[in-house]
């Protein structure tokens, strides 16, 4: 039970503290979702995307 009471205390208590924490938590999972999620897709599409297969439609300013 001690630990609720210190969450509460800390953050559940006053409007002033609860709602920056919901806005921060909801912050940084936005982050760490949009960079698993990105990670995911270019794995899942390596060699299907336009970064990985330039090197074969564009010629290097040097090479024309």
């Amino acid at each position: 039970m001690a630990f609720a009471d210190v969450f509460y205390n800390a953050i559940l208590k006053r409007n002033s503290v609860f709602v920056p924490t919901i806005f921060a938590g909801a912050f940084a999972f936005n982050i760490g979702f949009d960079i698993a999620i990105s990670q995911f897709w270019d794995h899942w599409n390596r060699g299907r995307q336009w970064k990985d297969i330039r090197g074969r439609y564009i010629q290097d300013a040097e090479e024309s």
